[in-house]
């Protein structure tokens, strides 16, 4: 069997939740550990690791970075290597992602560049966010990279196929909580009670028209409440009730104003159903914007190669806090065709396993190029 699909049927079995990556740590390191060391040093950063592979003459560090966690998800694929953890699934292809990356840093523990390479094993992408925090650290300012790239797996795409464009890639993103706290009371006397079922259900009625009536036809946005919780049983009338949902925008200005109109009508519903609100918008995730120069030489760069067809692809909705890397550091991020039935955070998400391959060989061959660049 390839090396690089048993680590990742290995990775596959121990899918965990954002920084709570102990066993994938420790595999990691296992496998790195067993490289010579004479030309890496690790570094450790709460369940990530930083690995820095040391060039023959460097001029410049470039990065590499790749996510690390899993989906809260209960596996449905029926594969002899199916997670071996409840309700917990890498329904998004970060085993992928790490069997990649894997591959590309052992190439150059074996085959130096001239540059230095920053692998970077990053916790939490699927939430609360590890990128950001990361990227402040102290381990990072210190081996700070002057360019970072990374992938993300795309079931829609054939093995073989990668997609990107310049410019905006990926959506600014943001979750939404929204808490409602009235009076409960008995089912029949509902005139002596603030019914927060009824608050909630008209809340999500009103949201839906803030897309429609708020943005700009020419532009893009996604509000989207995904669950809805309320109430203990049939016949009281609710006291509580809470709104689970996710933000999606093309522009940071539109993020702006789809935020402050749920305020706004939060607060008519606060004043409308005589009730207390609370509005979290917990992990927010700033847009994966492509450095076009950086982007345009790369896809002139692979379009020569024969084994692989590259796409100018349109942006989409999802969202990837690879997108603070993005801000500070040029860079950016392609798609990796994996030819999938299943899409992304699907209970039965089972990519083609000769993108594995497929993405080592592209990064070797691009990074070789770079980091032998003056």
């Amino acid at each position: 069997m390839n090396p690089l699909i048993k680590i990742r049927r290995d990775l596959h079995q121990i899918p965990e939740l954002g920084f709570q990556e102990f066993k994938t740590q420790a595999y990691l390191l296992a496998y790195l550990q067993s490289l010579p060391q004479d030309r890496i040093s690790i570094k450790k950063w709460r369940t990530g690791l930083f690995v820095k592979v040391y060039g023959l003459n460097p001029i410049k560090s470039i990065g590499y970075r790749t996510d690390i966690d899993a989906l809260p998800i209960t596996e449905e694929t029926g594969l002899s290597f199916t997670s071996s953890h409840e309700a917990r699934m890498h329904a998004c292809g970060h085993d992928f992602h790490m069997a990649i990356a894997l591959g590309v840093l052992t190439h150059f523990v074996q085959n130096p560049i001239n540059d230095n390479l920053l692998f970077i094993f990053q916790p939490a992408e699927e939430g609360p966010g590890g990128a950001e925090p990361m990227l402040k650290s102290e381990e990072m300012q210190e081996w700070m990279p002057d360019m970072i790239f990374a992938l993300h797996i795309a079931p829609e795409y054939p093995v073989g196929t990668i997609a990107l464009r310049e410019g905006l890639l990926f959506a600014n993103t943001s979750e939404l909580f929204i808490d409602l706290k009235g009076k409960g009371g008995h089912a029949a006397y509902p005139h002596q009670t603030n019914d927060m079922v009824i608050a909630a259900c008209t809340l999500v009625n009103q949201l839906q028209t803030i897309i429609s009536r708020n943005v700009n036809p020419l532009d893009s946005a996604v509000i989207t409440i995904g669950k809805i919780t309320g109430g203990t049983v049939q016949n009281i009338i609710a006291e509580k009730a809470r709104l689970e949902g996710t933000i999606r925008t093309l522009s940071q200005e539109s993020m702006k104003k789809v935020k402050q109109r749920i305020e706004a009508l939060v607060q008519g519903i606060e004043a409308g159903f005589e009730c207390e609100t609370a509005i979290d918008y917990g992990s927010m995730y700033h847009q994966v914007y492509n450095t076009e120069s950086l982007t345009r030489e790369f896809i002139n760069y692979m379009q020569q190669d024969p084994d692989v067809n590259v796409i100018e692809c349109k942006e989409a909705m999802t969202g990837e806090d690879f997108g603070y890397m993005l801000k500070d550091i040029p860079g950016f991020m392609f798609w990796l065709g994996v030819d999938s039935s299943f899409g992304l955070h699907h209970a039965k998400l089972n990519p083609d396993e000769a993108a594995i391959d497929v993405a080592v060989k592209v990064m070797t061959r691009y990074l070789t190029y770079k980091g032998n660049q003056l």
